[in-house]
């Protein structure tokens, strides 16, 4: 239990001192291990950047994905974006998979985010299966 405290702390102490982070706030709704998260986008380029959930509830969870695509859906502020990337979840059952996700996000005059999207997994272990829930809502601060 020890180490697994050691783990998110170091994980969101990283996260949190990162001067690369450019949102940070909290998703609500389906995540890999619980229903809340600590939610943080990291742009690394024009086009792509990586989304990065720490969820609690049912053990600790950790979602890294990459959006390889995040484009303007008509409108200035209005935003879609397509990722991929690994899942983990510290708890018992230990679960490891991959998750995407499609979404969209609409970014205020203010610097306030909200977003909605829907992350399919496939868990590769304690057992294989395939999940299409993962709906969500993101609020964000923007910085």
């Amino acid at each position: 239990m020890k180490k697994l405290f050691t783990l998110v702390a170091a994980v969101l102490l990283i996260t949190s001192v990162a001067s690369a982070i450019s949102e940070l706030g909290i998703r609500f709704g389906d995540v890999s291990g619980g229903d809340v998260a600590v939610d943080a986008i990291i742009s690394i380029g024009q086009y792509s950047r990586i989304h990065a959930d720490v969820s609690f509830g049912n053990g600790v969870g950790v979602d890294l994905l990459v959006d390889f695509l995040y484009k303007r859906f008509g409108r200035e502020a209005l935003n879609w974006y397509a990722g991929v990337g690994p899942f983990v979840v510290f708890d018992d059952p230990f679960q490891l998979g991959v998750v995407g996700e499609l979404g969209l996000e609409y970014r205020f005059t203010f610097p306030i985010s909200i977003s909605a999207d829907w992350r399919p997994s496939f868990r590769i272990i304690e057992s294989a299966d395939l999940s299409t829930g993962g709906f969500g809502v993101n609020i964000r601060l923007v910085f």
